[in-house]
């Protein structure tokens, strides 16, 4: 048991609390809280900040740093001698495989992940959604370069199918999947905007589209 394992454990124990109604918490599972209290895990400063305030006492006291207790458990095998890179880089991964997830980039068409960026969890949620339902776009072309929106930007977005006024969202019309900001007219109609230079609206039946993602932010390519 690590030190910082052990000491979770004890003020856990004081505040009566079983590791399943801990985890629950603070957003994470109770197999998590049974490695890092046996010291499989480690964890970073914003868990432990949950942690302590959970459990109503400040344990950042007795917290190590990743690379302290990454090579500390990597010479547990064998003491006395430097553990292997490999070693540091599981214990990195295995650490920051509860806090952290690979939101996948895709393009337009959604079927094969382009890359992946490591994002936090927090509340079992990624920026306040499902986990399940975030991604990245890159964007295909200038159709909105009036917004800012330029051909490879990233733009973090979630899955809805839900028609938002004044959202920008990733739809599917006439066959093709393009990136536009959508506002309602009435119960029936809605008028696509794009702005490839000059701005330029369509309008449309609610039916004749749907809603892949919703844009909620582009990271603009310097």
């Amino acid at each position: 048991m690590s030190r910082i394992g052990n000491k979770i454990k004890q003020v856990r124990l004081e505040a009566k609390l079983s590791q399943k109604q801990l985890a629950k918490k603070i957003g994470a599972s109770e197999n998590f809280i049974k490695d890092v209290e046996l010291g499989r895990k480690v964890v970073n400063q914003s868990v432990m900040d949950r942690i302590s305030k959970v459990l109503g006492k400040d344990l950042n006291d007795i917290t190590m740093s990743f690379e302290e207790q990454a090579l500390e458990e990597g010479k547990q095998e064998k003491i006395g001698k430097t553990a292997p890179i490999e070693k540091v880089k599981d214990v990195w991964n295995d650490a920051f495989s509860s806090v952290l997830k690979t939101v996948p980039v895709y393009g337009y068409d959604m079927n094969k992940a382009l890359e992946g960026r490591k994002m936090p969890i927090i509340g079992n949620k990624i920026e306040g959604y499902s986990k399940d339902k975030v991604l990245f776009l890159k964007v295909e072309d200038d159709d909105m370069i009036g917004f800012r929106m330029a051909k490879g930007d990233i733009a973090f977005a979630h899955i809805t199918h839900e028609i938002q006024n004044n959202s920008i969202c990733l739809i599917e019309y006439n066959g093709e999947k393009i990136i536009r900001q959508i506002k309602k007219l009435d119960n029936s109609k809605l008028l696509l905007i794009s702005n490839r230079g000059s701005l330029r609206t369509d309008t449309v039946g609610i039916k004749d589209i749907k809603v892949l993602a919703k844009l909620d932010r582009v990271e603009i390519k310097l």
